[in-house]
């Protein structure tokens, strides 16, 4: 068995009074890439949000260890230096920041015993360019401003192979991206996965899993994990669907799109 990297027992989470996660267990172990599966409303998006500590999610009960140490008294930025990464689904455009000069600043602030110099940090970042296959110029631009989805998503992946962290969490990765966007940023997050990080993929959809192939697949249904098994889980519920196993849990389409609009209003 590999180690254990997140471990997270009966977590409840609330938004705005609301509880979004209802008792959720999950084990991700170093080296491993989990995909959590489910409707929109099922608590994905809150799974990511807490776990890499945005304000206004409210742990009021069960645990969160990484690496064995309980993160949630850590601030986000606190978080990120332990090694998680959150790549976000709707990618925030920083106007007059260009790629380059974000990925420096982060990368020193995560890393401050191997502080990088402008021209050294240059160095490093085409490494993880030609690695990726990123085209150079989208470093010059402001951070995605005027950027396509598939642009955004890359500069994700990009950030991760510059920040390496131990736990990648990938929020809705696939989303908003074509064939051939998709293609490259599944072949960018494959290189970057290997034995010391663990990787998070959450999606609605069997098809990035035909990319990125996951050791586990778990349904989270209800605010905690429904179903977990093999990618054949995932192409059931390609197939089928999630409204059978939201009937086999007694959950109604309407407590789906409650707790759907809970999360997007957050």
């Amino acid at each position: 068995m590999s180690e254990t990297l997140l471990q997270i027992e009966d977590l409840h989470v609330e938004v705005e009074g609301r509880e979004i996660l209802t008792g959720l267990d999950l084990i991700i172990g170093k080296g491993e890439i989990h995909a959590i599966m489910g409707p929109n409303g099922s608590g994905k998006s809150t799974l990511a949000y807490v776990l890499t500590g945005r304000p206004g999610y409210e742990v009021t009960a069960g645990k969160m260890l990484y690496k064995g140490e309980d993160i949630s008294p850590l601030a986000p930025d606190e978080r990120a230096k332990a090694g998680i990464f959150l790549a976000f689904q709707y990618p925030t455009e920083v106007p007059g920041v260009s790629v380059v000069n974000f990925l420096r600043t982060a990368y020193n602030a995560i890393h401050p015993e191997d502080q990088k110099a402008a021209m050294a940090f240059r160095l490093f970042l085409q490494e993880k360019i030609d690695l990726l296959e990123i085209p150079t110029e989208l470093v010059d631009r402001y951070v995605n401003q005027g950027f396509s989805g598939g642009e955004k998503k890359r500069n994700e992946i990009l950030q991760m192979a510059v920040l390496s962290p131990e736990l990648a969490i990938m929020d809705e990765t696939d989303s908003g991206l074509d064939i051939d966007a998709l293609k490259h940023v599944s072949g960018g997050v494959n290189k970057l996965a290997g034995p010391e990080v663990g990787i998070v993929l959450i999606t609605h959809y069997q098809r990035l899993l035909n990319y990125i192939h996951p050791d586990v697949v778990h349904v989270l249904m209800g605010g905690r994990i429904a179903r977990s098994g093999g990618f054949e889980l995932a192409e059931q519920l390609e197939a089928e669907g999630y409204e059978g196993l939201a009937k086999e849990l007694g959950l109604s389409v309407q407590d789906i799109e409650e707790v759907a609009r809970e999360e997007g209003a957050s």
